[in-house]
Protein backbone atom coordinates (compact mmCIF):
# COMPACT_ATOMS: atom_id res chain seq x y z
CA UNK A 1 0.00 0.00 0.00
CA UNK A 2 2.69 2.43 0.94
CA UNK A 3 4.69 1.39 -2.08
CA UNK A 4 1.73 2.08 -4.39
CA UNK A 5 1.27 5.56 -2.96
CA UNK A 6 4.92 6.37 -3.44
CA UNK A 7 4.77 5.26 -7.06
CA UNK A 8 1.71 7.42 -7.70
CA UNK A 9 3.45 10.39 -6.21
CA UNK A 10 6.51 9.77 -8.37
CA UNK A 11 4.36 9.60 -11.52
CA UNK A 12 2.72 12.94 -10.67
CA UNK A 13 6.06 14.59 -10.21
CA UNK A 14 7.24 13.21 -13.53
CA UNK A 15 4.13 14.54 -15.33
CA UNK A 16 4.58 17.90 -13.71
CA UNK A 17 8.20 18.13 -14.85
CA UNK A 18 7.30 17.00 -18.37
CA UNK A 19 4.54 19.60 -18.66
CA UNK A 20 6.92 22.37 -17.53
CA UNK A 21 9.51 21.44 -20.24
CA UNK A 22 6.88 21.42 -23.04
CA UNK A 23 5.76 25.10 -22.50
CA UNK A 24 7.10 27.69 -24.94
CA UNK A 25 9.07 30.55 -23.60
CA UNK A 26 6.91 33.52 -22.82
CA UNK A 27 3.75 31.42 -22.54
CA UNK A 28 3.90 30.98 -18.84
CA UNK A 29 1.01 32.05 -16.73
CA UNK A 30 1.03 35.84 -16.16
CA UNK A 31 -1.08 38.09 -14.01
CA UNK A 32 -2.91 41.01 -15.62
CA UNK A 33 -1.68 44.39 -14.47
CA UNK A 34 -4.39 46.57 -12.98
CA UNK A 35 -5.70 49.34 -15.42
CA UNK A 36 -4.49 52.86 -14.67
CA UNK A 37 -7.34 55.39 -14.76
CA UNK A 38 -6.63 58.85 -16.35
CA UNK A 39 -7.87 62.18 -15.04
CA UNK A 40 -11.61 62.64 -15.21
CA UNK A 41 -12.71 64.80 -18.21
CA UNK A 42 -15.04 67.74 -17.44
CA UNK A 43 -18.57 67.46 -18.76
CA UNK A 44 -19.92 69.52 -21.76
CA UNK A 45 -22.16 71.57 -19.45
CA UNK A 46 -19.19 72.66 -17.39
CA UNK A 47 -17.38 73.79 -20.56
CA UNK A 48 -20.37 75.92 -21.62
CA UNK A 49 -20.61 77.47 -18.20
CA UNK A 50 -16.93 78.48 -18.32
CA UNK A 51 -17.32 79.94 -21.85
CA UNK A 52 -20.44 81.92 -20.92
CA UNK A 53 -18.81 83.23 -17.77
CA UNK A 54 -15.78 84.43 -19.77
CA UNK A 55 -17.99 86.07 -22.37
CA UNK A 56 -19.95 87.82 -19.66
CA UNK A 57 -16.77 89.25 -18.19
CA UNK A 58 -15.70 90.56 -21.62
CA UNK A 59 -19.12 92.11 -22.33
CA UNK A 60 -19.22 93.74 -18.92
CA UNK A 61 -15.76 95.22 -19.43
CA UNK A 62 -16.69 96.49 -22.91
CA UNK A 63 -19.92 98.03 -21.62
CA UNK A 64 -18.11 99.77 -18.82
CA UNK A 65 -15.55 101.16 -21.25
CA UNK A 66 -18.32 102.34 -23.61
CA UNK A 67 -20.14 104.12 -20.79
CA UNK A 68 -16.95 105.91 -19.87
CA UNK A 69 -16.37 106.99 -23.48
CA UNK A 70 -20.00 108.01 -23.84
CA UNK A 71 -19.69 110.37 -20.91
CA UNK A 72 -16.66 112.17 -22.40
CA UNK A 73 -17.70 115.70 -23.42
CA UNK A 74 -16.59 117.39 -26.63
CA UNK A 75 -13.87 119.78 -25.49
CA UNK A 76 -12.52 121.05 -28.82
CA UNK A 77 -14.34 122.22 -31.98
CA UNK A 78 -12.14 123.00 -34.97
CA UNK A 79 -13.59 124.87 -37.96
CA UNK A 80 -11.64 124.80 -41.24
CA UNK A 81 -12.31 126.22 -44.69
CA UNK A 82 -12.11 129.61 -46.39
CA UNK A 83 -14.62 131.66 -44.44
CA UNK A 84 -15.45 135.15 -45.68
CA UNK A 85 -19.10 135.53 -44.72
CA UNK A 86 -19.42 133.05 -41.83
CA UNK A 87 -17.81 133.57 -38.43
CA UNK A 88 -16.12 130.64 -36.73
CA UNK A 89 -17.73 131.58 -33.42
CA UNK A 90 -21.21 131.35 -34.97
CA UNK A 91 -20.49 127.83 -36.19
CA UNK A 92 -19.16 126.73 -32.80
CA UNK A 93 -22.17 128.15 -30.95
CA UNK A 94 -24.67 126.57 -33.34
CA UNK A 95 -23.42 123.02 -32.79
CA UNK A 96 -23.42 123.20 -28.97
CA UNK A 97 -27.01 121.92 -28.45
CA UNK A 98 -26.21 118.77 -30.43
CA UNK A 99 -23.25 117.98 -28.13
CA UNK A 100 -25.17 117.67 -24.87
CA UNK A 101 -25.09 113.86 -24.97
CA UNK A 102 -21.31 113.71 -25.12
CA UNK A 103 -18.68 112.80 -27.67
CA UNK A 104 -20.17 109.51 -28.91
CA UNK A 105 -23.79 110.67 -28.85
CA UNK A 106 -23.20 113.78 -30.94
CA UNK A 107 -25.56 113.67 -33.92
CA UNK A 108 -23.17 114.51 -36.77
CA UNK A 109 -25.89 114.38 -39.42
CA UNK A 110 -28.02 116.87 -37.53
CA UNK A 111 -25.05 119.18 -37.06
CA UNK A 112 -24.29 119.04 -40.80
CA UNK A 113 -27.90 119.89 -41.71
CA UNK A 114 -28.02 122.80 -39.27
CA UNK A 115 -24.80 124.26 -40.63
CA UNK A 116 -25.95 123.97 -44.24
CA UNK A 117 -29.06 125.95 -43.32
CA UNK A 118 -26.87 128.98 -42.65
CA UNK A 119 -27.18 131.35 -45.63
CA UNK A 120 -23.53 131.42 -46.68
CA UNK A 121 -22.63 127.75 -46.11
CA UNK A 122 -22.91 125.60 -49.21
CA UNK A 123 -21.53 122.35 -47.75
CA UNK A 124 -20.37 121.18 -44.32
CA UNK A 125 -18.47 118.05 -43.27
CA UNK A 126 -18.46 116.98 -39.60
CA UNK A 127 -16.12 114.31 -38.16
CA UNK A 128 -15.08 113.04 -34.72
CA UNK A 129 -11.46 113.29 -33.72
CA UNK A 130 -10.50 111.05 -30.79
CA UNK A 131 -10.66 111.36 -27.95
CA UNK A 132 -12.77 114.52 -27.44
CA UNK A 133 -12.69 116.80 -30.49
CA UNK A 134 -15.01 117.65 -33.35
CA UNK A 135 -13.71 118.79 -36.75
CA UNK A 136 -15.94 120.83 -39.06
CA UNK A 137 -14.94 121.70 -42.61
CA UNK A 138 -17.02 124.38 -44.32
CA UNK A 139 -17.36 125.27 -48.01
CA UNK A 140 -19.01 128.64 -48.49
CA UNK A 141 -21.41 129.59 -51.25
CA UNK A 142 -19.90 130.88 -54.48
CA UNK A 143 -22.26 133.70 -55.49
CA UNK A 144 -22.45 134.41 -59.22
CA UNK A 145 -25.15 137.07 -59.13
CA UNK A 146 -27.66 138.75 -56.85
CA UNK A 147 -31.24 137.54 -57.07
CA UNK A 148 -34.07 139.93 -56.38
CA UNK A 149 -33.92 142.13 -53.31
CA UNK A 150 -32.40 139.77 -50.74
CA UNK A 151 -30.97 136.75 -52.49
CA UNK A 152 -28.00 135.40 -54.39
CA UNK A 153 -27.50 132.78 -57.08
CA UNK A 154 -24.69 130.30 -56.54
CA UNK A 155 -22.63 128.55 -59.21
CA UNK A 156 -25.36 125.94 -59.71
CA UNK A 157 -28.15 128.45 -60.19
CA UNK A 158 -29.57 127.85 -56.70
CA UNK A 159 -31.05 130.74 -54.74
CA UNK A 160 -29.87 131.38 -51.19
CA UNK A 161 -30.98 134.22 -48.97
CA UNK A 162 -28.99 136.51 -46.73
CA UNK A 163 -30.19 138.97 -44.10
CA UNK A 164 -27.96 141.65 -45.59
CA UNK A 165 -27.34 141.75 -49.32
CA UNK A 166 -24.46 144.09 -48.57
CA UNK A 167 -22.49 141.10 -47.24
CA UNK A 168 -21.84 139.92 -50.76
CA UNK A 169 -19.48 141.25 -53.40
CA UNK A 170 -20.52 143.66 -56.18
CA UNK A 171 -22.43 141.35 -58.52
CA UNK A 172 -24.89 141.75 -61.37
CA UNK A 173 -28.56 141.71 -60.43
CA UNK A 174 -30.91 139.08 -61.85
CA UNK A 175 -34.69 139.33 -61.64
CA UNK A 176 -37.34 136.81 -62.58
CA UNK A 177 -40.52 135.00 -61.51
CA UNK A 178 -40.37 132.14 -59.05
CA UNK A 179 -38.74 129.08 -60.55
CA UNK A 180 -36.80 130.87 -63.30
CA UNK A 181 -33.50 131.28 -61.45
CA UNK A 182 -31.68 128.35 -63.04
CA UNK A 183 -32.74 129.10 -66.63
CA UNK A 184 -31.94 132.80 -66.19
CA UNK A 185 -28.51 131.90 -64.85
CA UNK A 186 -27.84 129.85 -68.00
CA UNK A 187 -28.82 132.85 -70.16
CA UNK A 188 -26.66 135.16 -68.09
CA UNK A 189 -23.61 132.94 -68.62
CA UNK A 190 -24.23 132.85 -72.38
CA UNK A 191 -24.62 136.63 -72.50
CA UNK A 192 -21.34 137.33 -70.73
CA UNK A 193 -19.58 134.90 -73.11
CA UNK A 194 -21.03 136.71 -76.14
CA UNK A 195 -20.26 140.19 -74.79
CA UNK A 196 -16.76 139.41 -73.52
CA UNK A 197 -15.03 140.18 -76.87
CA UNK A 198 -16.78 143.59 -76.84
CA UNK A 199 -15.55 144.31 -73.31
CA UNK A 200 -19.14 144.87 -72.16
CA UNK A 201 -20.32 143.82 -68.70
CA UNK A 202 -23.83 142.98 -67.54
CA UNK A 203 -25.22 145.05 -64.69
CA UNK A 204 -28.72 143.61 -64.62
CA UNK A 205 -30.63 140.81 -66.34
CA UNK A 206 -34.39 140.50 -65.96
CA UNK A 207 -37.19 138.36 -67.35
CA UNK A 208 -40.88 139.14 -66.84
CA UNK A 209 -43.95 136.93 -66.61
CA UNK A 210 -44.22 136.79 -70.41
CA UNK A 211 -40.61 135.65 -70.78
CA UNK A 212 -39.35 138.98 -72.14
CA UNK A 213 -35.62 139.33 -71.45
CA UNK A 214 -33.98 142.72 -70.84
CA UNK A 215 -30.26 143.32 -70.29
CA UNK A 216 -28.82 146.40 -68.62
CA UNK A 217 -25.14 146.95 -69.39
CA UNK A 218 -22.64 148.80 -67.26
CA UNK A 219 -22.63 152.35 -68.55
CA UNK A 220 -26.39 152.65 -68.90
CA UNK A 221 -27.26 150.92 -72.18
CA UNK A 222 -30.35 148.68 -72.11
CA UNK A 223 -30.84 145.82 -74.56
CA UNK A 224 -34.35 144.47 -75.20
CA UNK A 225 -33.85 140.85 -76.23
CA UNK A 226 -37.43 139.59 -76.08
CA UNK A 227 -38.60 136.02 -75.56
CA UNK A 228 -37.67 134.27 -78.82
CA UNK A 229 -34.51 133.58 -80.81
CA UNK A 230 -32.29 134.52 -77.90
CA UNK A 231 -28.91 133.58 -79.42
CA UNK A 232 -29.72 134.92 -82.89
CA UNK A 233 -30.73 138.30 -81.45
CA UNK A 234 -27.66 138.56 -79.25
CA UNK A 235 -25.41 137.91 -82.25
CA UNK A 236 -27.34 140.57 -84.13
CA UNK A 237 -26.58 142.98 -81.29
CA UNK A 238 -22.87 142.18 -81.57
CA UNK A 239 -22.95 143.01 -85.28
CA UNK A 240 -24.73 146.38 -84.88
CA UNK A 241 -22.59 147.29 -81.89
CA UNK A 242 -19.35 146.78 -83.80
CA UNK A 243 -20.70 148.54 -86.88
CA UNK A 244 -22.32 151.62 -85.33
CA UNK A 245 -22.78 151.68 -81.56
CA UNK A 246 -19.26 151.24 -80.17
CA UNK A 247 -18.23 154.77 -81.17
CA UNK A 248 -21.40 156.28 -79.67
CA UNK A 249 -21.75 154.05 -76.61
CA UNK A 250 -22.31 156.96 -74.16
CA UNK A 251 -25.24 158.31 -76.22
CA UNK A 252 -27.10 155.01 -76.64
CA UNK A 253 -29.96 154.50 -74.20
CA UNK A 254 -31.71 151.45 -75.59
CA UNK A 255 -31.28 148.81 -78.27
CA UNK A 256 -34.43 146.90 -79.19
CA UNK A 257 -33.78 143.53 -80.83
CA UNK A 258 -37.42 142.45 -81.00
CA UNK A 259 -37.63 142.87 -84.74
CA UNK A 260 -37.34 140.13 -87.32
CA UNK A 261 -34.89 141.92 -89.62
CA UNK A 262 -33.68 145.03 -87.82
CA UNK A 263 -32.69 146.80 -84.62
CA UNK A 264 -34.26 149.90 -83.05
CA UNK A 265 -31.79 152.23 -81.37
CA UNK A 266 -32.75 155.04 -79.00
CA UNK A 267 -30.15 157.73 -78.30
CA UNK A 268 -29.88 159.86 -75.19
CA UNK A 269 -30.64 163.11 -77.04
CA UNK A 270 -33.90 161.71 -78.36
CA UNK A 271 -35.93 163.02 -75.44
CA UNK A 272 -34.66 166.57 -75.79
CA UNK A 273 -35.06 166.61 -79.53
CA UNK A 274 -38.49 165.00 -79.30
CA UNK A 275 -39.65 168.06 -77.37
CA UNK A 276 -38.55 170.12 -80.36
CA UNK A 277 -40.53 167.88 -82.72
CA UNK A 278 -37.75 165.52 -83.77
CA UNK A 279 -37.27 161.81 -82.95
CA UNK A 280 -33.87 160.19 -83.32
CA UNK A 281 -35.13 156.66 -82.68
CA UNK A 282 -34.70 154.53 -85.78
CA UNK A 283 -34.72 151.00 -87.02
CA UNK A 284 -31.53 149.81 -88.66
CA UNK A 285 -31.58 146.77 -90.90
CA UNK A 286 -28.83 144.18 -90.47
Amino acid sequence: MAVAMQEESARRRARSLAGGRSRRPGQGATRKAPAVKGPRQPSAWLNWIIILAGAGVVVAAALQAYLKLEAIPVQHITVTGELEHTQTEVVQEMVQPALVGGFLNADLRRIQQQLEELPWIYQATVQRRWPNALEIHVVEQLPIARWGEDGFLNHEGEVFRSESVGEGPALPLLWGPEGTARSLMVRYQRIIEILAPLHLAVEQLAVDERGQVEVALQGGMRVMVGSNDFLERMHRFVAIYRAELASRFAQVERVDLRYEQGVAVTYAEAEAEAEAGADTSRVAGI
